[in-house]
């Protein structure tokens, strides 16, 4: 089988699952499930790669909603990642749904042709991109081990060849001071949440002098209980982001001084705590991604490169894969253009006709790169020779 007849070949079979594609993106849309709690979505999807007749490891690498099914028995592995968790209050607002039954649609289709071209693919199902860092556990769970390339699509207002990821981590802080009474004794208390506010102030002064592509953003996540009882207990979380996992730990270390400045002048004590995984900057894979843009063009949707008016910022864990493996996170248009994500306004457009070509053209791009990968003798030596591996 040459490229040209897989390429046919995997069309057809995407078109073959559209019933099941769709039915499989709006059954996630409307059961929304937060990170590591994906228990629907996960029986949806692995039942999906069963009732195709492929073997699929469910609760994989430790997490009960992650899993794993692989095709083929010989020859280099291209991976694709579902993700499927939701957003707290706004259900699909990053439209995972549309995400994870694309790359079931890649996978699905690309197994018909594996043996056929010499090549093994892997559907992995990858838990709480949201915050939680599935694909991080699952990179040090060895998942990624034997994978040469992998790859993803996400939703967007725009069709574009990448999104600006940023590193990222989370962090808890804590504050505690000594509760009094706020008009018979003011002056034996010690207000923990002036601690946290006096912090949150001199990062807001900090925002001045940090590059343009860091973010520092928080919330109070508790702020004392009456007021007349000086608080003695305050507490936030905040993410901290910046280009890349070297420049983030600079910046880490500027962001804590102004929360332990904070914490001093109001007499309190501060804990933090940096959860774990951070996620890394998104560094793809040239070579992969011309794979992807030409073959979505023949797919009949053009995919613009990423410019000052057509830019996405944010953060992932396929970062952190994008240092372990060639890697690609193309943006594929479902809303339109000016709705962000995270938004009430992305979640509906996620479960629209949009949404819907979304998936199935996401499929035949990635299925199509794939075959790439295995048919074209030029493409992994391209896309392996212009990785470098993080340290």
């Amino acid at each position: 089988m040459d490229v040209i007849e897989a390429k046919k070949s995997v069309r057809a079979e995407v078109e073959r699952l559209t019933p099941k594609l769709l039915e499989i993106s709006h059954s996630l849309h409307a059961n929304p499930e937060l990170g590591f709690e994906e228990h629907h979505a996960h029986e949806v999807l692995t039942d999906a790669i069963e009732s195709e007749g492929l073997p699929v490891d469910r609760g994989a690498y430790d997490m009960s909603t992650a899993f794993d099914a692989r095709v083929g028995t010989s020859g280099p592995t291209i991976a694709v990642c579902c993700e499927y968790d939701a957003l707290p209050g706004i259900g699909h607002a990053c439209g995972h749904n549309v995400i994870a039954a694309a790359g079931l649609g890649a996978g699905l289709a690309a197994a018909t042709v594996a043996e056929a071209l010499g090549g093994r693919v892997a559907i992995l199902g990858t838990p709480a991109e949201e915050g939680g860092g599935g694909k991080e556990f699952m990179i040090r769970k060895g998942a990624f081990d034997d994978v040469d390339a992998a790859m993803m699509v996400h939703p967007a207002d725009h069709d574009i060849n990448k999104m600006e990821v940023i590193a990222v981590h989370t962090v808890d802080v804590s504050y505690a001071g000594r509760a009094s009474h706020a008009a018979a004794a003011p002056h034996l208390g010690r207000n923990a949440l002036d601690a946290a506010v006096l912090g949150y102030n001199a990062v807001a002064a900090l925002r001045q002098h940090i590059a343009p592509d860091e973010r520092i953003h928080g919330i109070f996540t508790e702020a004392g209980t009456k007021p007349n009882i000086v608080p003695s207990a305050a507490a936030a979380q905040w993410y901290v982001r910046s280009g890349d996992v070297d420049s983030l730990e600079r910046l880490k270390a500027r962001f804590s001084a102004c929360l332990e400045a904070g914490a001093t002048a109001a007499g309190c004590e501060m804990h933090s705590v940096w959860k774990d995984p951070p996620f890394y900057n998104m560094v793809d894979s040239e070579p992969l991604l011309d794979l992807y843009v030409n073959n979505s063009a023949a797919n009949g949707r053009v995919v613009d490169p990423q410019d000052d008016k057509r830019i996405v910022v944010g953060s992932t864990d396929m970062g952190n894969v994008s240092h372990a493996v060639p890697s690609i996170h193309p943006m594929i248009k479902v809303a339109p253009e000016g709705v962000a994500i995270h938004t009430p306004e992305f979640a509906v457009h996620a479960r629209s006709d949009a949404a819907d070509r979304a998936v199935i053209d996401g499929a035949i791009n990635m299925a199509m790169t794939i075959v790439d990968c295995w048919g074209d003798p030029e493409a992994l030596p391209a896309i392996r020779g212009s990785f470098k591996p993080s340290e």
